[in-house]
């Protein structure tokens, strides 16, 4: 069941991942090599709290946590902890908020210091999946459009992109009806109408796509244990194109 939204629920949409961006860069502004993700899960939670929002992620189908923190080889779903941040590594930060009944997701991965030349790339080959699939998107097309221009992007560049883990609508409800895969072919998959709402999250790997889940049931990573990133934005289907609910300007403008 694909649940299209009214102007009015789009704006509430917008304002709560108007809150997930400005969460992220409150977060962004304190990682640096020896802080804990625990701390910076306690920094997004008070700060969602203070702004008339509860974390979206905290409780969500039993995850104990406000944020998602996966550190290096970690893909997604990682549990905050006492694991202190050293200079090198990378870190998905993934935060979701719930206000006025409506949901906010969106997720930026961090450079923790200098990184290496490999962590650099994967990093942007990333973030240009995503924004090359959100510009695959317009009224009239295809999911499968989206997915293969991610899909396509990561693997020209000799990354790989996971099959099992995908974007999705959002809505009242964090993940609605239809899941937006990161690989696909053109023309393929549910129309996009005025009024959808999608997450865009590529999970791009810097070895091979193969993922393991551990013993939380939660946390997933890479089967070869090289280095994920993961971004993601939030977007609306409009009559000439697509509306970002979105940013990374306020990560990027503090960094």
């Amino acid at each position: 069941m694909i649940n299209l939204k009214s102007k009015e629920e789009i704006e509430l949409l917008r304002e709560n991942n108007q809150l997930v961006s400005h969460t992220l860069a409150e977060v962004g502004r304190h990682i640096k090599p020896g802080v804990t993700t625990a701390e910076l899960d306690r920094i997004a939670e008070e700060y969602i709290l203070s702004h008339g929002a509860v974390p979206g992620f905290k409780g969500y189908g039993g995850f104990p946590y406000a944020l998602c923190i996966s550190v290096n080889e970690v893909v997604v779903h990682g549990f905050p902890s006492d694991y202190a941040l050293k200079e090198g590594d990378i870190v998905s930060i993934d935060c979701g908020t719930v206000m006025k009944g409506f949901n906010g997701d969106s997720a930026y991965t961090f450079a923790v210091g200098e990184i290496s030349q490999e962590k650099q790339d994967l990093l942007r080959v990333t973030k240009e999946a995503l924004y090359k699939g959100i510009a695959a998107a317009k009224p009239g097309g295809r999911i499968g459009d989206i997915s293969h221009a991610v899909q396509t992007h990561a693997e020209s560049h000799g990354m790989s992109v996971v099959r099992e883990m995908v974007g999705h609508a959002i809505g009242r409800h964090l993940h609605e009806e239809p899941q937006l895969p990161n690989y696909g072919r053109r023309g393929s998959g549910p129309l996009l109408r005025p009024g959808l709402v999608l997450c865009l999250e590529p999970m791009i790997n810097l070895g091979t796509r193969a993922i393991v889940f551990e013993k939380d049931g939660w946390t997933v990573r890479t089967a070869d244990r090289k280095p994920s990133a993961h971004f993601e934005l939030c977007f609306s289907i409009t009559e000439t194109g697509v509306d970002v609910l979105s940013t990374f300007e306020y990560i990027e403008s503090n960094h």
